[in-house]
């Protein structure tokens, strides 16, 4: 069950990233631009942690990513954003209840933590567009 959450995980961490940089791309605004940055800088280190992680319980990395859909509306994409971070924090939640090995407990509560602050600013830029 752990690894299973694991691996979507790294899948959405992946897809994450990419939309995201797609989004920084949407706005000449270097407010904006800084709190993208900000997320799709975590996003990847989250990826790469778990992907650690993974290869840790497993021996193998997670392969055969998918892209989501490239942002083309800023406003559209935060709000869209809000909630796949919240969603992200709430799967976060559940596997920290799961964990297998201790090692597992500092990445998820980081990117727990690091996707609810990402929330925070998604929220306050579709509010502010």
């Amino acid at each position: 069950m752990f690894v299973e959450k694991l691996e979507k995980a790294i899948q959405n961490e992946y897809a994450d990233y990419h939309y995201y940089k797609d989004m920084y791309n949407l706005t000449d605004d270097p407010y904006w631009q800084g709190f993208i940055e900000h997320v799709y800088e975590d996003e990847k280190s989250h990826y790469e942690m778990f992907q650690q992680l993974y290869y840790m319980l497993t021996g193998t990395f997670v392969q055969n990513f998918q892209k989501r859909t490239p942002c083309l509306d800023l406003k559209i994409c935060a709000k869209e954003a809000v909630r796949d971070e919240l969603e992200a924090a709430e799967l976060y939640k559940e596997m920290l209840l799961l964990i297998p090995v201790q090692q597992a407990y500092a990445p998820l509560f980081v990117a727990m933590h690091d996707e609810t602050e990402h929330a925070i600013r998604f929220s306050m830029m579709f509010n502010a567009l």
